[in-house]
């Protein structure tokens, strides 16, 4: 998969030090990864779930969210937000 852009998981890892590890974690499994559909995400990542237009992904043991929405078809993941869990059950949305 191609990963857009990986820049929001350094400028996330900045916000929140616990994060840098799990989040580079994350970009090297999906990077190696040809997704088609959420079937094959959740045999990677079963945590993760659909939740409209995006796939959000549970890290460092659910404490964040990473939100991505992905084009299967041209196999491109664009990386949305990085929130904590309280962020996400609020409904924020941060860059």
């Amino acid at each position: 998969m191609h990963i857009i852009s990986r820049k929001k998981l350094l400028e996330a890892a900045e916000r929140h030090a616990a994060l840098g590890g799990p989040l580079d974690v994350w970009y090297r499994i999906a990077k190696r990864s040809e997704w088609a559909n959420l079937i094959d995400v959740k045999r990677v990542f079963p945590t993760a779930d659909a939740a409209g237009v995006y796939t959000v992904f549970n890290i460092k043991g659910n404490a964040y969210r990473l939100i991505t929405e992905i084009n299967y078809r041209t196999g491109r993941v664009f990386l949305r937000y990085v929130l904590t869990h309280a962020e996400y059950t609020k409904g924020e949305r941060q860059r």
